[in-house]
């Protein structure tokens, strides 16, 4: 067995970590074999370790010595050092198994070596045990000075910043080993710029903002730290110190930063600055190194939280408000109140949604605008709204629920009609109705009604009533005999009293009928004749009913029928062929020469193609257009006449279809009688012909002989 021989004392200084014991176990086991066979023996190997302190100047310094179990001290066993800096760095006495360092050691250059140790016997040259591997750790001390990363450094801040602004944040690192007391650990101070400047001594200044309008899970910022190892030894977690409610660090794996966000909202009114303190430690650390990684890295980080415009925040949740029923116009329900939760503390308005029976005033007063009645509605759901005044846009509800009071302001009733009978031979004391009453005010401590006879129906009353206690009272007859001929009806006067504050009273008509009763004192004959009587009557107005509804649907049919005929025979015309002769007079009375007759019959025509007339001489044409002027007006008229007629058939039409409809006469005239006034063909000359006889034709043909026969005198 190979035992670790370790300083107690390095430098004067206790050491911070205990050794591990390096010890080789072997086991040996003794197995029954056939003679002439050897006993087998098998050993297992721990890993041993050793520790040197850097920057050591004694030469030869001794780290530890390496011995066999086997070894009784008669120099026949041979040690030998194998791997890494062996004979160079690290030499091994090969009598003693004493282990030396001969030159200085830098733990930032390299902090481990691995090395294996062996015996051999000198005698035969063999190795009596396999090679057993060990390393040697170079201890570190605080050599290293440390520096800043990225000097030298350049801030801008703006003038008036107020105090706590964060203006930049340093860095500095250690060569030295964190592990190893505080050889790594730094300390940050300002060696000018006190008065006007801070910094944090154990981080730098890491200085982070956040918002109160922020939600949940939103990042903040970042945070670094820094590890010379490589692959999976670098990789770390952060976490926060502790246990925060409000903030919390993640790791990203990728660029190895621990990144805070916010477990939950926060409130600049409530806390506008949180101090907390960061943990990194290594992800992968093996089992043997685990007590050199106790205590993790650890960095404080400053929060400062930004105040936001915020709407405005009622003081409660919800309000819950008691008014009477009936109180007056104008009557105290409540009052609300919001603030604003902002330093500012702008002015609040209030305002109330859709409300016909309540209002609220600037200062959060509900009143009523109206009578409020329990039994129509008992509650009211309100929401009123706050609005800060500096800015219209914050605005925030809450609700409102108003409960309407009882009064005692409805008298009891009866619960139901009552259809009384009594038999005119009933004796006195007989039961003739069982009554009860309702009340339709709510009662805390439940209804309870009395009943009683008017003053006048005790005095002089056939009945009497009996109040069962219950709610109900029972009728009975207060005589023997009734005449049905004499009084057939009675009316008694129940008086009902309720148990509110102050008690009402009512007085209900009770109506007692009087009965021929059958053989056996029953009043069933009675109703069943009313049932009858009142099902005659109600067979009765429906047949009346009927009635009138066909009565009404007959007067329609006869309107619609008169409509129809009125349609067939108010043009009588549409259905006939009209060959009577229209006779057309003159203005002038020309007697029977001017009188002409045609037939109707061309108004229905298609247009009449004109002939071609010979050019008549300009003499003839006038005197042709002389006499057919005389014809042609009232001609017009009357065709007009008769288009307006067919027109205002269409209009007053009552079963014409609902839509545009063509109304078409087939008549477009037949031209002037006259033929045509132009010039053109004309095989006369104009200076051949005499217009002497124009002067003679009348008035209408005066102008036309001035102009003519000026003309032909002046061509003369």
């Amino acid at each position: 067995m190979i035992c670790c021989l370790f300083l107690p004392f390095m430098l004067g200084i206790p050491l911070l970590w205990p050794c591990f014991t390096a010890i080789e176990i072997s086991t040996t086991e003794k197995v029954k074999h056939p003679a002439g066979s050897h006993l087998r023996v098998k050993r297992g190997w721990m890993w041993n370790q050793f520790f040197v302190p850097e920057e050591m100047n004694k030469t030869n310094y001794h780290i530890g010595q390496l011995r066999s179990d086997l070894d009784n001290g008669n120099n026949s066993f041979q040690y030998k050092l194998l791997g890494a800096g062996a004979g160079s760095i690290f030499v091994i006495d090969e009598r003693t198994g004493d282990i030396y360092a001969v030159q200085k050691l830098d733990r930032e250059e390299r902090s481990l070596y691995t090395l294996r140790a062996q015996v051999i016997d000198s005698t035969t040259g063999r190795a009596v045990e396999p090679e057993s591997e060990f390393v040697i750790r170079v201890s570190d001390i605080n050599d290293n000075e440390p520096k800043f990363l990225d000097e030298p450094y350049e801030a801008i801040v703006p003038e008036m910043s107020p105090e706590g602004t964060l203006v930049i944040q340093v860095t500095a690192s250690d060569a030295d080993d964190p592990s190893s007391g505080n050889n790594a650990r730094l300390l940050y101070s300002l060696l000018q710029g006190q008065p006007y400047f801070s910094t944090e001594p154990t981080t730098g200044l890491y200085r982070l903002t956040v918002s109160e309008s922020a939600p949940a899970g939103t990042s903040i910022g970042k945070i670094m730290a820094y590890d010379n190892d490589i692959g999976e030894n670098a990789e770390m977690d952060y976490s926060i110190e502790d246990d925060s409610q409000t903030f919390d660090v993640i790791t990203n794996n990728e660029t190895q930063e621990g990144i805070v966000i916010l477990k939950k909202e926060v409130d600049f009114e409530h806390q506008n600055q949180y101090r907390i303190r960061a943990n990194v430690k290594n992800r992968h650390v093996d089992e043997q190194l685990m007590e050199y990684h106790v205590e993790a890295s650890t960095t404080f980080i400053r929060i400062q939280v930004e105040d936001e415009d915020e709407p405005p925040v009622f003081l409660l949740p919800y309000y819950v408000f008691e008014i009477f029923e009936e109180s007056p116009h104008g009557s105290f329900v409540g009052m609300v109140s919001a603030t604003d939760p902002d330093q500012r503390n702008s002015p609040i308005r209030y305002s109330m949604t859709r409300s016909r029976v309540f209002s609220i005033d600037d200062n959060g007063t509900i009143i009523t605008t109206n009578p409020l009645d329990r039994e129509i509605s008992a509650w009211y759901n309100l929401s009123i709204i706050a609005t800060e005044e500096y800015n219209v846009q914050q605005i925030s509800a809450v609700p409102v629920y108003v409960q309407v009071l009882n009064i005692n302001d409805h008298a009891p009733e009866f619960s139901e009609y009552y259809d009384t009978y009594v038999c005119e031979n009933a004796g006195s004391g007989q039961i003739i109705q069982t009554i009860s009453a309702v009340d339709r005010d709510e009662s805390i401590e439940g209804h309870h009604f009395y009943f009683n006879l008017s003053v006048e129906d005790t005095k002089n009353s056939s009945f009497i009533i009996i109040d069962n206690e219950d709610n109900t009272a029972v009728i009975l007859t207060n005589r023997t005999g009734f005449s049905l001929q004499e009084e057939p009806v009675f009316y008694i006067a129940v008086l009902i009293a309720d148990n509110g504050i102050p008690s009402l009273t009512s007085t209900n008509t009770l109506t007692v009928h009087i009965c021929d009763c059958d053989d056996s004192g029953s009043t069933q004959t009675c109703r069943n004749k009313d049932l009858m009587l009142a099902m005659g009557f109600r067979t009765e107005v429906i047949l009346a009913i009927l009635i009138s509804i066909m009565i009404i649907f007959g007067f329609i049919f006869l309107i619609l029928g008169l409509k129809q005929r009125r349609k067939q025979t108010l043009f009588p015309e549409k259905g006939e062929d009209f060959r009577e002769n229209i006779f057309r007079y003159d203005d002038e009375g020309g007697g029977e020469e001017d009188t002409e007759a045609f037939d109707i019959v061309a108004l229905r025509t298609r247009t009449i193609m004109r002939e071609r007339k010979t050019r008549k001489t300009a003499a003839a044409e006038i005197r042709s257009l002389h006499r057919q002027s005389l014809q042609v007006g009232p001609d017009s008229a009357i065709f007009r006449k008769f288009i307006l007629e067919k027109l205002e058939e269409a209009n007053t039409d009552p079963c014409a279809p609902p839509f545009d409809s063509l109304q078409t006469y087939a008549f477009e005239g037949t031209g002037s009688l006259a033929g045509s006034l132009s010039s053109l063909g004309s095989a006369v000359p104009d200076q051949d012909e005499n217009y002497d006889y124009l002067n003679e034709s009348g008035p209408r043909f005066k102008r036309l002989a001035c102009m003519f026969g000026s003309a032909m005198q002046s061509n003369n």
